[in-house]
């Protein structure tokens, strides 16, 4: 082992060894995941009207605005990329048929399985909304540089590669 390998591994042992502090020393301004959900509820929040008035709640809009760049997904992945509970997509994906919004086809692979297609009429409505969802996004990074913008994504992207629990 090399000295730059030791003092790594004694550094990591002894950030190992000092306590976490506690939320209140923190504080939830100062805390990523609290900070992240506040950000998350305002966006939504945002696009509760527009959603509404196409027949849409977070769960629908979020399996359309998925299947508008990735159609054709299995349920189980669906639920991963809406960051839905399979079983609340699964009501959702009910009623989005009904409105005729979605499709569901059996996997030519796995008579078991069901994949997830977005019709016409869940495209036009996903096209009705994305401004409005453009328009949401532009304002979460007003004031915000391109660079800083893609250094952001990237951090995002790392910690969604450290807590990730699927494997898309």
């Amino acid at each position: 082992m090399s000295t730059d390998d030791t003092t790594t591994a004694t550094a990591d042992q002894q950030e190992a060894d000092t306590p976490l502090p506690r939320l209140g020393e923190i504080g939830l301004e100062n805390f990523p995941p609290y900070l992240m959900n506040r950000i998350m509820g305002r966006y939504n929040a945002s696009l509760r009207e527009e959603m509404a008035a196409l027949g849409l709640n977070t769960a629908k809009m979020r399996a359309l605005a998925v299947l508008s760049v990735l159609d054709g997904l299995l349920i189980r992945e669906l639920a991963v990329y809406a960051v839905v509970e399979q079983s609340t997509l699964s009501r959702s994906l009910d009623k989005l048929e009904q409105d005729e919004l979605i499709i569901r086809r059996p996997d030519p692979d796995d008579s078991r399985a069901t994949r997830i297609f977005m019709a016409p009429k869940g495209r036009e409505t996903q096209e009705k909304l994305w401004p409005h969802i453009a328009e949401a996004y532009a304002q979460m990074f007003t004031g915000i540089s391109a660079e800083e913008q893609r250094q952001f994504v990237t951090t995002l992207q790392t910690i969604l590669r450290n807590v990730r629990v699927h494997q898309i």
